[in-house]
Order: C-alpha cells, then structure tokens, then sequence
C-alpha cells in the first residue's frame, strides 16, 4: 500500500512503500502513475560507491519531474527549489531513501536533484517525466555555501563533469 505524504516544501512528496517477504525474497511496488497522477516517459538506473555525490542536476528548457527510489543500498537524497515564484526557492529538502526503508520521493519540474551514496554500492531508479535533454543540462554545485546542505560524507567522490557545476548566486545571473 503505497502511502503519499507531503513535505514542507509544495509539490515535493514523500512516497512510503510496502515490501511484501516471504522466503523467496521480496515484492516492493515502485510507482503507480495514477496515485501520483503524472506521467512517466523516461526510466533510467544509476549505481554509485559509497562517498559519490551526484548533482545538483537539473535541465533549464525541458524540466523534468523525478520519481526516485533506492532498489540496493542506501542514499541521503537532496532535492532544491529552483521555482522563481516558490516560497521555498532555494530551499533545499534533505531525506535517506534506502532498500530497507521503502521510502521514495517525487521532485516536480523545476528543482535541482542530488543523492549521495551511503553503502557499498548504491542502485537508484529515476523515473522521469520528461526525456533528457542533453543541451539543456546544468547543475548547481553540491556544497554551495548559500544552499548550506549539510552531506554525511566526510570525503566526497565528484564527477569532473560535476566538479564544473555552478552555484546558485550564478544560476541567477544567468536568468
């Protein structure tokens, strides 16, 4: 039974889920389209190490609305307001999802998403509303000081690609 629950921050939503064991393992519902009422077009896993920080990613001309959920391992996950007129723009939302606890969130268009892993390996599905639009890419620095995200990680593993991100100050300028 997959229960909704809203966050402090309007449209972001924490999806707590149901695994069903039995001796052969387990069943675990991800997404039922028609709970979240949203359509999912683009399906993509990722596995990342222990202490790899991946983000903050978003895309400016096709935004996309996420559905994240942790099949193995377990992850701090970072969603950031970017909605000009939100009350919470720049806002960031902090919460573990895991294997264990069932937990899954929905991002809507128009935040920057990021996760970093907290075991071994970590496999995560995304769910996406829009397709990926590579020229339209851009990330905003995890450990922006004005976003102030306090990450468990004391050494972090960042893509070179990642490592470029700007910060949000940025981002504005660009607007």
């Amino acid at each position: 039974m997959m229960k909704i629950l809203k966050t402090p921050i309007k449209d972001l939503l924490v999806i707590k889920n149901v695994k069903f064991n039995d001796s052969r393992g387990y069943f675990r519902e991800l997404l039922l389209e028609k709970k979240l009422k949203k359509k999912f077009k683009f399906n993509v896993v990722s596995m990342s190490k222990k202490n790899v920080i991946r983000g903050l990613h978003f895309q400016i001309k096709k935004p996309q609305g996420k559905f994240i959920s942790v099949i193995k391992g377990k992850i701090v996950d970072v969603a950031v307001d970017l909605r000009k007129n939100s009350k919470t723009f720049g806002k960031h939302f902090k919460i573990i999802l895991s294997d264990k606890n069932c937990t899954s969130i929905y991002i809507p268009e128009g935040f920057a998403h990021g996760f970093g892993g907290l075991e071994k390996e970590n496999v995560v599905v995304y769910s996406c509303t829009n397709y990926r639009d590579k020229k339209s890419e851009i990330g905003i620095i995890y450990n922006d000081k004005d976003l102030d995200i306090k990450w468990p990680i004391e050494k972090p593993i960042i893509s070179s690609k990642d490592k470029m991100n700007i910060t949000l100050a940025d981002y504005l300028k660009k607007k």
